[in-house]
């Protein structure tokens, strides 16, 4: 490769395939910000003349983009839940409960979530995170994995069923009174869990 300026070209002839290859990774609304960010990152190489697969390196440096992004969500996340904890006072609340004991079990279920989200499937694994942590409709998960909504339906429901099976089967999975109508009769046929 020659200089920037082709760079420029070949960044702008794969935009729209790099926004396709990060959207199983990302949410939509944090596509756009990414591609941008692989422009930056593959213009301001050392020397770039020496860059022998332009192509390739734009995907792999949109991929690591997005792969750091995750992460960084994921460490906002555990860190949001730390901070909500911090907040409680320690001791005994109004109802004789020990704080520090809710606050230790807490994290720990936390903890057993999280791992029991690690072992969904690829597919079934991004789509309950877009929902669950990022608050994504079907739809909008349907479109940016490129599957039909009854798929993403499917693998949400898959995701909370083994979820939940996974964290009793660990043991970090309590009871916990229902507040309101919020049971759900799971009776025979499609969709019992």
């Amino acid at each position: 490769m020659s200089e920037n300026d082709s760079i420029a070209e070949i960044f702008v002839r794969l935009r729209s395939r790099l926004a396709t290859a990060i959207s199983g990774i990302v949410p939509p609304r944090e596509i756009e910000d990414i591609v941008q960010d692989t422009y930056v990152r593959v213009s301001q190489a050392k020397d770039v003349t020496r860059i022998k697969r332009p192509e390739s390196f734009m995907y792999k440096t949109a991929r690591n983009l997005a792969l750091d992004h995750l992460k960084r969500a994921e460490t906002r996340l555990t860190s949001s839940v730390i901070d909500v904890d911090e907040l409680i006072p320690s001791g005994m609340d109004a109802q004789g409960v020990d704080q520090t004991l809710q606050t230790v079990v807490s994290d720990e279920e936390f903890a057993g979530f999280c791992d029991a989200v690690r072992y969904l499937p690829e597919q079934c694994r991004r789509s309950f995170v877009l929902r669950k942590v990022y608050g994504f409709t079907q739809k909008e998960i349907a479109s940016a994995m490129s599957i039909s909504e009854s798929t993403v339906e499917k693998h949400i429901a898959q995701g909370v069923k083994r979820t939940m099976l996974y964290m009793k089967k660990t043991g970090n999975c309590r009871s916990r009174p229902a507040k309101g109508p919020t049971h759900v009769s799971a009776g025979r046929g499609r969709g019992g869990l």
